[in-house]
């Protein structure tokens, strides 16, 4: 069981993820302690290609030794192809908070 929790740990670590991050204050107000400002920020962990070899060090001994050359062509193929398919989502998700943020500026 914790292995299987240490691998998916570490292939969201290889793979880059989105994580949520919330900083809360606190203040005293009329007596009693209550929340005063609260700042939630939204952050994307790029891959970690140190995970990645991990990873793929485990996994060599079951899957990749036994695998001909096609296969691991192919293998390097999707690979390749998921890394530029995560490149390009962030791209256009950058795109589009920057330029949800220059029409909010705007506005103001």
């Amino acid at each position: 069981m914790e292995n299987k929790k240490l691998e998916k740990a570490l292939k969201k670590r290889a793979l880059g993820c989105k994580v949520v991050e919330s900083v809360e204050e606190y203040g005293i107000v009329d007596g009693a302690l209550s929340l005063v400002k609260q700042k939630i920020m939204k952050k994307d962990v790029p891959p970690d290609v140190t995970a990645l070899k991990i990873l793929m060090e485990l996994k060599t001994d079951d899957e990749i030794d036994n695998m001909s050359e096609e296969e691991l062509q192919a293998e390097k193929q999707r690979l390749l192809a998921l890394l530029c398919e995560k490149s390009d989502s962030e791209k256009s998700e950058s795109e589009k908070s920057d330029s949800e943020k220059s029409e909010s500026e705007g506005t103001e």
